[in-house]
This record gives C-alpha cells, structure tokens and sequence, in this order.
C-alpha cells in the first residue's frame, strides 16, 4: 500500500495529538486542522506536519486541508450552541474526495440502528447533563447526534467511532469493538485515549469497518478478559463484524 495522505481535523486535542504521533509512526503525511489559539499544542511536530489554523467548521479551511487525501480523521466536539459538530462533519463530507477514508469521534450516546441497551447512568447522563450543557452554552450534544445522523445518511466511505469513557496511561493496544453499546464485552466502559487514537487511525486501512458505528472498549479491560479475550487471537480478529467474530471463537 502506498503511503497515505491523511487529514486530521481537531489536531491539538489530547485525541488528535496521539492520532498525529501514530499516524506519523506508520509513515502518513499528515495535515492538521486546528484553532489558531491552539497551533502551539502542536509545536512538538513542528516540521513534520502541515497545519491549517481555522475553526474546525470553516468550511474553506476543511475545503485546503483534506485536497487529495487518502483519509480524513475527524474529532466531533459538541462545542457551543452553533451547530460546531454538524458543521464540520458537513464540510469533511462535502469536500473530502469522493475515495477517502472518513473516520469520526464520538461518544456512545450515538446510535446507529437503534438497537444500543444504554445503562440507568448514561441516559441520566444524556437527560440531565446534557440539556445543562446546552443551557449553559458549554456543549450540545444533539448537535454531535445530528452531525452523526448526516455521516450515516452519507454515501462516503465513513466510520464513526464511539469510545467509552477515556483515561490516560500506556497503550494496550488496539481497541475491541461490538456493533451495540449494551453487550456484555463492553460492560467496564473504559478505554485508554491513546488506544481509542490508535482505532481511529487503525479503521483508516480497515474496509471492514466502513459504514460501521463500533463502540470500543480497551483490551484489557475487565469485560474484554471477561469474554474470553486472549491477545493473541483479539490481533487476529480486530476489525471483524459480529458475525464473523462467533465463527473465530466468541472474539470481540
């Protein structure tokens, strides 16, 4: 395969700073996208990355930064009151090239068929946090659902990525997914940032996860171990849809 040209949009972040580092450990020219406040938080790749300063919904910032690339890595922030998500999932899907790899953030209150069993604690989460979010200008997060119910509706070659509450430390490895939030292999809800990076850059040269909505859950996690997971089979089997998962021992 030849060397990817990829756009990551939200750069500065904790997240997009980790997908920068391992886009860069696989050989990826990368442009970044992010607030000019922010183009100092990227100084550590000074020289080895291109960065675009401009709001992450500036539609002729997004229009320059993805211009031949192979793949768009997208962080949906719910940001304010003013549609940030959607609009800048709405410029990523107008204007990256019609063949690239589009990967998005989000969290688990995504869904995509419907069929996500949430707990007691993150729909109180959604009902509760969330509308005071929005009262307070801070963030809402039906703009993240709305900009999410575009990429799904979109003939693009998308993957959303639902990640688990976060946390820092070392990586171990690449995430384990399921396609409904509510199976049993993502119960611990925990995942290191690092990794969910790593997914994200990982579903780039994934084809099996296009058009997917996988919530991920990190490896180790007690849940992962708890079904049956052994590192070595779970590298052999990233990536697979449910179905096939079955039919290589119950993995993921």
């Amino acid at each position: 395969m030849k060397d990817l040209k990829i756009c990551i949009v939200g750069a500065s972040g904790k997240l997009g700073q980790y997908m920068v580092k391992h886009a860069l450990d696989r050989g990826y020219e990368v442009v970044g996208v992010c607030r000019e406040a922010s183009v100092a938080k990227l100084d550590a790749f000074k020289g080895r990355i291109t960065v675009l300063a401009g709001a992450t919904d500036d539609r002729e910032v997004i229009k320059r930064a993805v211009a031949g690339c192979d793949g768009v890595l997208t962080v949906l922030v719910p940001r304010g009151v003013h549609g940030y998500s959607t609009g800048t999932a709405q410029a990523v899907l107008d204007h990256a090239p019609p063949a690239a790899r589009l990967v998005f953030s989000s969290g688990w209150h995504i869904t995509c068929d419907g069929r996500d069993r949430y707990s007691w604690k993150l729909k109180a989460l959604v009902k509760i946090a969330g509308p005071l979010a929005k009262l307070a200008r801070f963030a809402d997060l039906d703009d993240q659902v709305e900009a999410c119910r575009r990429i799904f509706a979109s003939d693009t070659r998308w993957t959303v990525v639902r990640g688990s509450d976060l946390e820092e430390g070392e990586s171990q490895g690449l995430p384990v997914w399921s396609r409904h939030v509510g199976d049993p292999i993502l119960k611990t809800n925990l995942t290191r940032r690092v990794d969910f990076a790593l997914f994200m850059v990982d579903a780039l040269t994934n084809d099996e996860l296009v058009r997917e909505a996988p919530a991920i859950v990190g490896r180790r996690s007690p849940s992962a171990v708890a079904n049956g997971l052994q590192s070595d089979l779970v590298e052999r089997s990233v990536g697979s849809p449910p179905s096939r998962r079955r039919a290589v021992g119950r993995h993921r």
